[in-house]
C-alpha cells in the first residue's frame, strides 16, 4: 500500500524535487533582498541548513528550512546600529537559543512551552512582525505604485484560482509576472527600471557566494572576529527565537498531520528544534539569515502525497547547486523594488493575520483584562519603535509579553464578573387608534 514513503526512482526524485525548489525560492530570497543579506548566500545557506536539519532528523522529516520572516526588522535594526557583521553574530546567537531550548525539551518535555508561550503572548507578537513590516511595504511600493499593484493582483489571483503546482508557488508567480511587466514597461520606454550591466558580466561558473568569499579574504570584517560581537545586536535579534520557535512547533505539526506521523515523538520535538537552530547558527556564521520550516514545501506535500524525505533532501541538492552560480545572483538582484513591493503587501499581511488567526483559534478570551493588557502592550511595545534596555520593536514587546504571563495571576472562572447584557430589548408595541 502507498503510504507517500516508498522508495522512488531518480526518475521520480528529480522533478519531485525540482517542485520544491520553486515553492521555496521565492520567499527565501525576499529575506535577504529585504535585509540587504546576500541572495546567493542565503540560497547556499538554506540548502545547507536543510541538510544539517536531515542529519540531526535521521532523515525521518520531509522538511525545507529556508529564511525566516520573523527576523527581517530586526536584522534591518542591528544592521543600521551596529553594521552586518554584529547582526550576523545576533542571529547566531538565536540559532544557540534553539540548542537550549532543545536541551531542556529533551530533559523535561514539551509542557513548559505550553506555560510560557501561551496563544496570548504568541499570537500579538506575531501580529507585530506583520504590522512592524508595514512601513517597509509602503517605501517598496512607492518605487512604482502601478508595477506594485500589478504584482500583487496576480499574486492574488494565483494564490485564489491557480491549479497543482501553481497553487502553492504564487509568490514567485506574482515576482514572474511583476518582472515581465517590468520588462515591457522598460523596453517601451516608460520607466528606467533596470541596469542589466552586472547581470552581462557574471559567469557561468560556479564560485562562492559573495560573504563568503569574503571571509576567506578578509575574515576580519566577519561575525569570525570577536571585535564584531555585540550585545546590543544580541538583544535586539536573540529574543526573537522564543517565537519562531512556537512557529517551529507549529510547521512540525502541520507537517506530521500531514504525512500521518508522530514527528514531536519521533524523530522528537528536541531533535526537529536542535536541527533548526545549528541550521540557523550555522547560516548566520556563513552569511545567510536565520532558518525555519517552510510551511511553503508543506503544501508540495499535499499536493503530490509524497512524503520520502528523499526528495528534499534533492531539492537542497539543487538549490546548493544553483547558489554558487553567480549568473542566479546577478538576475534576482535585477529584480525591480516595486515588484517585491506588491509580494510584500499580501505576505506581511498575512503574518500579522496568522497572529490573529492564532487568538481566534486558541479561543483567548479578550474580554478578560488580563489577556487584554498583555496583547495591548505586545502590540504597541511592538510596533512604536521604542526601545528600551537595549530592546526595539517586536523583541522588546515578546520580552514584555512573556513577563506579564509570569507574573499576572490568572482568572478563574468563578472570579469572573458577569456583564449585563448588551442584547436589544423588543421595543413595545402600539396599537392603531
Amino acid at each position: 500500500m502507498n503510504n507517500g514513503y516508498e522508495k522512488l526512482p531518480m526518475s521520480r526524485v528529480i522533478p519531485l524535487g525540482i517542485q520544491h525548489v520553486f515553492a521555496m525560492f521565492g520567499a527565501t530570497i525576499l529575506v535577504p533582498i529585504l535585509t540587504g543579506l546576500d541572495p546567493r548566500t542565503a540560497l547556499f545557506t538554506s540548502a545547507l541548513g536543510t541538510i544539517i536539519f536531515q542529519l540531526i532528523t535521521r532523515g525521518k522529516v520531509p522538511a525545507y528550512l529556508g529564511s525566516s520572516f520573523a527576523f527581517i526588522v530586526p536584522i534591518q535594526v542591528a544592521m543600521a546600529d551596529y553594521g552586518l557583521a554584529a547582526a550576523l553574530f545576533g542571529c547566531f546567537t538565536a540559532g544557540l537559543v534553539y540548542v537550549l531550548l532543545s536541551v531542556i525539551i529533551k530533559n523535561t518535555g514539551v509542557g513548559f512551552i505550553d506555560k510560557y508561550f501561551p496563544p496570548i503572548v504568541v499570537g500579538p507578537v506575531i501580529m507585530t512582525i506583520g504590522l512592524g513590516l508595514a512601513p517597509v511595504a509602503r517605501d517598496m511600493a512607492s518605487a512604482n505604485i502601478g508595477v506594485a499593484m500589478a504584482t500583487l493582483i496576480i499574486t492574488i489571483v494565483v494564490s485564489q484560482f491557480g491549479k497543482g503546482l501553481l497553487k502553492i508557488i504564487p509568490i514567485l508567480m506574482g515576482v514572474i509576472g511583476g518582472y515581465g511587466i517590468s520588462l515591457a514597461l522598460h523596453f517601451a520606454g516608460v520607466v528606467e527600471m533596470f541596469d542589466f550591466t552586472q547581470l552581462r558580466a557574471a559567469s557561468w561558473w560556479p564560485s562562492l557566494p559573495g560573504y563568503l568569499a569574503q571571509m576567506i579574504e578578509s575574515p576580519g570584517a566577519t561575525v569570525l572576529n570577536p571585535a564584531n560581537w555585540h550585545v546590543g545586536a544580541v538583544l535586539i535579534i536573540a529574543p526573537v527565537a522564543a517565537v519562531t520557535v512556537i512557529e517551529h512547533l507549529g510547521d512540525v505539526l502541520t507537517i506530521g498531520r500531514t504525512v500521518g506521523r508522530d514527528f514531536v515523538k519521533d524523530p522528537g520535538l528536541n531533535r526537529t528544534i536542535l536541527g533548526d537552530g545549528v541550521a540557523t547558527a550555522v547560516a548566520a556564521l556563513l552569511g545567510g539569515p536565520p532558518n525555519t520550516t517552510y510551511g511553503e514545501n508543506v503544501g508540495v506535500l499535499a499536493i503530490t502525497k509524497v512524503f520520502n524525505p528523499v526528495v528534499v533532501q534533492a531539492a537542497a541538492g539543487f538549490v546548493l547547486f544553483f547558489s554558487l552560480i553567480p549568473k542566479v545572483g546577478e538576475l534576482i538582484a535585477t529584480i525591480p523594488v516595486a515588484v517585491m513591493g506588491g509580494v510584500v503587501v499580501l505576505l506581511f499581511g498575512m503574518i500579522a493575520t496568522v497572529g490573529i488567526r492564532t487568538i481566534v483559534e486558541k479561543q483567548v478570551d479578550l474580554s478578560e483584562t488580563r489577556n487584554l493588557v498583555i496583547a495591548s502592550t505586545i502590540i504597541i511595545l511592538g510596533i512604536s519603535g521604542l526601545q528600551l534596555f537595549g530592546l526595539s520593536g517586536m523583541g522588546l514587546g515578546a520580552i514584555a509579553g512573556l513577563i506579564l504571563n509570569v507574573i499576572l495571576p490568572e482568572t478563574h472562572k468563578d472570579d469572573r464578573k458577569q456583564l449585563p447584557s448588551l442584547k436589544y430589548k423588543e421595543a413595545p408595541k402600539y396599537e392603531k387608534g
